[in-house]
């Protein structure tokens, strides 16, 4: 399990505190279990905190894992913020990725029982065309029974064959599922 604290939160990115430690960041759209998994990774309840309203965590949260920096951002995707509101959610990510900051991983997150969405897909791709590392971490996977859950796999395997070396992890908050496997993939990449 990981060792951390929380440090600060970056509304904008002027915020941004300059580290030379690597950051293990954490990336999603809206309600896709983030919190939950960032969480169970930390054998936290409430580090990051699960909110019943998508689109709550407005900024770049960093926690001190000490070593390396645990960095959560927004989640992406929710329709029911304003357009000013999803400017600076831009503007922050678009600023944290520019910043030059060490970055050790990104764990992408999409929600096993759907198809990746266009901004999944728009996340992935940056990640692939730019070089950042990178996994992929499929929640919810306690809500489908043995039949979706292996047509799933198989489709997503499929899928992330274009994106050749990029891991893709099952995992459940509920029964722990894919935690191990996560903080091995989260430990190779800072080593």
């Amino acid at each position: 399990m990981l060792n951390v604290t929380f440090t600060y939160s970056a509304g904008l990115s002027s915020q941004l505190r300059p580290d030379d430690r690597p950051d293990v960041v954490f990336s999603g759209r809206s309600n896709v279990g983030k919190s939950s998994l960032i969480n169970k990774l930390c054998n936290r309840k409430a580090l990051a905190r699960v909110s019943s309203r998508p689109g709550k965590t407005a900024t770049i949260n960093f926690f001190d894992a000490g070593s390396f920096n645990l960095v959560d951002l927004p989640g992406y995707g929710y329709a029911k913020v304003s357009k000013v509101e999803k400017l600076r959610w831009a503007e922050l990510v678009e600023g944290y990725f520019a910043a030059g900051r060490n970055i050790a991983l990104v764990v992408q997150i999409v929600d096993m029982r759907r198809q990746p969405t266009a901004e999944d897909m728009d996340m992935i791709n940056y990640l692939y065309d730019t070089g950042v590392p990178f996994i992929v971490v499929m929640t919810k996977s306690d809500k489908l029974n043995k039949s979706e859950y292996a047509a799933r796999m198989e489709e997503m395997s499929k899928f992330m064959s274009k994106y050749p070396n990029v891991g893709l992890y099952p995992f459940s908050a509920l029964s722990g599922e894919g935690t191990e496997a996560i903080l091995d993939a989260i430990g190779q990449y800072l080593q």
